[in-house]
Order: C-alpha cells, then sequence, then structure tokens
C-alpha cells in the first residue's frame, strides 16, 4: 500500500464519517424538536380522523338507504294484506246481503200468500151484493186508504163541530 492509497482511503473514511455523522445529528435534531414532531403527528391524526369520518358516513349512508329499503318493502306488504283483507270482508258483506235479500223475498212471498189467502177467505164470507167493492178494495187498495182517510177526517171535523157546539 502506498501513501496515497491510505491517505484516498483515509479521506473516503472521514467523508462515510461525516455523513453518518450528519445523519445522526439530523435524527437528533429532529427528536429534540417537540414542535415539529407534535405538528406532524397533529396533522397525521388529522388525516386519519378525515378518513374515519367519511368511511362513517358512507357507512351512516348505506344504513340509511338499508332502512329506507326495508321501510318500503315492510309498507307494500302491509297495504297488499290490508288490500287483500278488505277484500275478503268485501266478499263476505256481498254474500250475507245476497243471503238476506233472498231471506227477506221468501218472506215476503210466504206473507203475500197469506194475505191473498186470509183476502180470499174475506172475499167469501162476505155477501153477494157487497162482492164487488170488496174485490175492487182487496186489488186496488190505494183509493180505499185515500176514502177511508177522508172519511175519518170528516168523522174528525164532524166531531170537533159539535164539540164547539156545545160550548
Amino acid at each position: 500500500m502506498t501513501e496515497k492509497d491510505t491517505v484516498a482511503q483515509l479521506r473516503r473514511q472521514i467523508a462515510r464519517t461525516r455523513s453518518q455523522l450528519g445523519a445522526t445529528v439530523e435524527e437528533l435534531a429532529g427528536k429534540t424538536d417537540v414542535r415539529g414532531r407534535a405538528l406532524a403527528r397533529a396533522a397525521d391524526i388529522r388525516d386519519r380522523a378525515g378518513a374515519m369520518t367519511v368511511q362513517l358516513r358512507s357507512t351512516a349512508a348505506q344504513a340509511s338507504h338499508l332502512v329506507q329499503d326495508r321501510a318500503t318493502r315492510t309498507g307494500h306488504l302491509v297495504q297488499d294484506k290490508a288490500v287483500r283483507t278488505g277484500h275478503v270482508v268485501q266478499d263476505r258483506a256481498a254474500r250475507t246481503g245476497h243471503i238476506v235479500q233472498d231471506r227477506a223475498a221468501r218472506s215476503g212471498h210466504l206473507v203475500q200468500g197469506d194475505a191473498a189467502r186470509t183476502g180470499r177467505g174475506v172475499e167469501r164470507g162476505v155477501p153477494a151484493p157487497v162482492r164487488a167493492p170488496v174485490r175492487f178494495a182487496l186489488r186496488h187498495p190505494r183509493p180505499v186508504v185515500i176514502v177511508g182517510a177522508a172519511g175519518v177526517a170528516l168523522l174528525a171535523a164532524g166531531l170537533l163541530g159539535r164539540r164547539r157546539a156545545r160550548r
């Protein structure tokens, strides 16, 4: 080894040592810069908090959509069930109405038949000269009712007139 090689080698070693020493000094300076480290850490925490906020908002939006979809589906199910129930009630009411109508018609026919038999019995029991007016009265009850009402009105007027005359 020559002296030049040794000097060159020493210079390289000194340069390496200076470089390592500079890095060590920068590292120590970074550790002693408390304010800088606190600011860096605060920025890091802010970044993480922002990312977490975005993630939470996204999760909340997804949950909101899920709840809205479920509520819509449930509302449709309830509405469909109410419509079906309404139709069942309507059908039962219609059937019941028809049954009542049929029973009323049968009862009306029975009463009409009884009235006709009674009318024929009355007609037979009436003397021959009066049968024609009785038949007319049975076939056309409205004029008979009108005439009867007029008779009752005349009778009432006569009775009231007598009362007034006595006073």
